[in-house]
């Protein structure tokens, strides 16, 4: 026998503690807790590391977990094949696959639908922070650096407010900011000036979409009620998306395409 197994051969000997299985079922059972304990207070690399292990246990639990949902899933169904033949009320319940098939070409008919949709610009280069934020130095020492000034143009709405100087995280300039776009409408080859409702989406990230930061390619909504414009239905159409395709910030003005 190996040495430095003495727990072992004592258990081989003795037996174990009578009340041994209940306090392992209940170390099992507060294990999750000193664990979720551990992870809130582990800070730094630390943190990184046992987060990234914790993912992949959990990853590894969810794939077991699908492949035993597949197995009985499959079982169901080689039961239901070996079993008596159906009466001829229920045959129909089997041709589950008729609606799939509708469905499916419902969302195919939707999908093409959508590429109607496809943007002028469908990439962009990507901007970096320190290109978009100007680091903003504040306090008695110029110590603080935790404000940015943004470079680029950018849209707020009609009834902005700015927040006071003590809270204010993120300064955008009154000279960049942009109230109309000139839109070109793709089919009538006409430019319209149009006022800026909001920014629906910027490519270059979520931050960049809630300050309103007009860069190439953002897709923002327009008012086209001076247009004229309406639906199948006979009703105006008030807002309508437009891609951003110039620089506004070099050259001082928005343009756009509308998106028909």
């Amino acid at each position: 026998m190996p040495q430095h197994e003495h727990i072992e051969e004592a258990i081989r000997k003795h037996g174990r503690r009578l009340d041994y299985a209940e306090r392992k079922r209940k170390r099992e059972a507060r294990a999750p807790h000193e664990l979720s304990e551990i992870a809130q207070k582990t800070r730094g690399l630390k943190a990184k590391l046992l987060n990234k292990k914790r993912y992949a246990e959990k990853a590894a639990i969810r794939k077991t977990v699908k492949q035993h949902a597949q197995r009985d899933a499959d079982d169901k169904a080689g039961k239901a094949d070996s079993a008596t033949p159906l009466p001829a009320y229920l045959l129909d319940r089997g041709e589950t696959n008729r609606s799939k098939i509708l469905s499916n070409m419902i969302k195919d008919k939707r999908k093409e639908k959508a590429g109607k949709w496809n943007v002028p610009l469908p990439s962009v280069k990507g901007i970096a922070q320190d290109e978009v934020f100007k680091v903003i130095r504040t306090g008695k020492t110029k110590g603080k650096s935790w404000k940015r000034m943004v470079t680029k143009a950018t849209f707020v709405g009609e009834g902005f407010t700015r927040k006071p100087p003590k809270f204010e995280r993120f300064i955008r300039p009154m000279g960049l900011r942009m109230k109309k776009a000139n839109v070109t409408h793709p089919e009538l080859k006409t430019t319209f000036q149009l006022p800026i409702i909001g920014v629906k989406k910027n490519p270059q990230g979520n931050t960049y979409t809630q300050l309103g930061v007009l860069t190439k390619g953002t897709v923002i909504e327009v008012n086209v009620s001076d247009l004229g414009l309406v639906t199948t239905g006979g009703k105006v159409v008030w807002g309508k998306y437009a891609q951003v395709t110039n620089n506004p910030e070099n050259d001082g003005c928005v343009n756009a395409v509308l998106l028909v």
